[in-house]
């Protein structure tokens, strides 16, 4: 007999299921690093982390939920079909192949493995790893009807387990109270913060695991579409509401950090360091298991999500062709070094995340302003210019030469283009223009 309502411990296991697969690389580095840049200025800047860390997830999920669709292309397509097709390639393209899973075994082999090799070796040895680490995670992803048990029953209470041993210490132990904010932390600490949350990814993880929600709620025998939007919402508000809480603490550890150890680069040494000072070599062995296993369990969900996706945009290519290559590609940019590889994914970050949130905020309100074409189409068209100077503004400042140059003085005139959100006003117009079209157009379409 089916089953039409999720038991609770479904639900928690759907929960913690998504949890895990948002919770990755990204995750642990860039609450801490934002932590250590805020400073004195912690509590706007984690608001503002959390606003887009975190809130903009739980949106996601609920806009799949509320819209009724299994994923990013079926909402996308009320913007157009080949918007749709444009849209989500670039997505899985960023939190795949390209972005995210580089990242993935990037971060987990320089935070967890690094300490342990000699400077000579350490090119080889990540070749090694990424190589062992996306096999693990292709295995894995050869049956995702096995995900919600891989990643929800056994990988994730795996690593909250060993993640909370180190955030004891933050809380018993602290090492400091912060000191000065610096850059944008110290003047529009909210923003800074805020656009921070950017390079999680995970507004754009949350369109993606979208199907993967549904299709473990089908699994348990949910099947209308009313209670899957329900069960969908309900348990992505326990994910990020987990994700809330770790993200407090970890920024909270890289506040702190500065009262021992100088700033880092990035989050991963300031993670190594604190690690080492609670708990000495056991401290590098225990970040070692909990930035691999929160690295893999990511990329496992990530590997699926592609593979489920691009199999429904072209299902002539086979499951296992599509996985395949979601697991192989990321060898190549893996290897490039961390630094490098987040200096070029936050120019697309800056392009993209406008367009998702958007996108989200649109899905989360059709209940009142509807889902015409009109409306879904011209916020995106004014959305998406300004989103790609704020893409362009975020290249490098050497690069910012030529034509470049001569393309950011447009963004000059939007409000908030210094600071990453030159495209919130041109959405804002976007959103009553495109009302005012939608109406205009079913009014004449009701008198012909």
């Amino acid at each position: 007999m089916e089953t039409q309502k999720l038991s609770t411990k479904n639900l928690i296991f759907i929960g913690m299921m998504l949890f895990g697969m948002f919770f990755g690389a990204g995750n642990l580095i860039f609450p801490v690093f934002v932590g250590q840049q805020a400073g004195t200025q912690f509590w706007p800047a984690l608001i503002g982390f959390l606003v887009s860390g975190v809130g903009l997830p739980l949106l996601g999920v609920a806009a799949i939920g509320v819209t009724k669709t299994d994923g990013v292309f079926t909402l996308a397509q009320k913007v157009g079909r080949l918007y749709a097709y444009c849209f989500t390639i670039l997505l899985y393209m960023c939190i795949g192949p390209l972005f995210a899973l580089p990242r993935l075994a990037s971060i987990s082999f320089e935070v967890g493995l690094s300490p342990f090799i000699s400077s000579a070796h350490q090119s080889s040895s990540l070749l090694i790893y990424s190589v062992a680490f996306f096999l693990i995670a292709w295995l894995f992803a050869r049956k995702p009807s096995q995900i919600m048990v891989y990643v929800g029953k056994v990988l994730t209470p795996a690593f909250l387990v060993l993640l909370a041993i180190l955030l004891v210490m933050v809380i018993i132990k602290p090492m400091g109270h912060g000191q000065a904010a610096v850059g944008d932390y110290a003047s529009v600490p909210l923003v800074a913060g805020f656009t921070a949350g950017y390079s999680t990814m995970d507004a754009l993880a949350a369109l993606a695991f979208g199907i993967i929600v549904v299709n473990a709620l089908k699994g348990l025998g949910v099947t209308q579409p009313g209670q899957i939007a329900k069960d969908t919402i309900r348990a992505g508000s326990l994910a990020v509401a987990l994700m809330a809480i770790i993200y407090g603490l970890l920024a909270l550890l890289g506040r702190n950090a500065l009262g021992t150890f100088s700033r880092a680069a990035n989050g991963g040494p300031i993670l190594a360091n604190v690690a080492h000072a609670y708990f000495g070599s056991f401290g590098n062995v225990l970040l070692m298991v909990l930035v691999i296993l929160a690295c893999l369990k990511t990329a496992i969900g990530l590997i699926t999500a592609f593979g489920d996706t691009f199999k429904e945009l072209f299902p002539k290519v086979p499951y296992a062709v599509l996985i395949a290559l979601a697991s192989a590609v990321p060898l190549i940019f893996a290897n490039v070094g961390l630094d490098r590889l987040l200096l070029f994914s936050t120019p697309i970050l800056y392009f993209i995340y406008p367009l998702a949130i958007t996108l989200i905020l649109l899905g989360l309100l059709t209940p009142v302003l509807g889902e015409s074409r009109w409306l879904f189409g011209t916020v995106t068209l004014f959305t998406v210019i300004p989103a790609l100077l704020d893409g362009l503004n975020a290249l490098p400042a050497n690069l910012h030469t030529g034509v470049v140059a001569a393309t950011l003085k447009l963004g000059e005139w939007l409000p908030g283009f210094s600071i990453g959100l030159g495209w919130t006003v041109p959405a804002v117009i976007g959103v009553i223009v495109g009302w005012l079209l939608a109406k205009t157009m079913t009014k004449s379409a009701t008198v012909s």
